[in-house]
């Protein structure tokens, strides 16, 4: 059985990739993987889908289920870039 390739690769705007390089957010994990000792460590990180890097998967289950689990992760990361799209600014709570 010959295996499959996949390449991840996300476009950011101009703005996005300010944030990142404003926040240093390259190294944010997007996707982890577990360990044989059960810890979960990063495996994609924001640079990851930015370089387009190949990956090998065994089988097409496989890849359609990476494809969700980082689909997923970029939908999360979106939020953040959302969230740090605001700071500097001025917030003003009244009590």
């Amino acid at each position: 059985m010959s295996s499959l390739m996949s390449v991840l690769r996300v476009e950011l705007t101009p703005e996005e990739q300010e944030l990142i390089k404003r926040y240093k957010a390259e190294t944010h994990p997007l996707t982890f993987i577990t360990n044989r000792e059960g810890n979960k460590i990063p495996k994609d990180t924001v640079s990851s889908p930015m370089r387009s890097v190949p990956e090998e998967m065994k089988n097409s289950t496989i890849l359609l289920n990476n494809e969700e689990v980082v689909k997923d992760a970029c939908m999360r990361f979106n939020t953040l870039l959302d969230v740090i799209a605001t700071f500097g600014g001025e917030q003003v709570i009244e009590f």
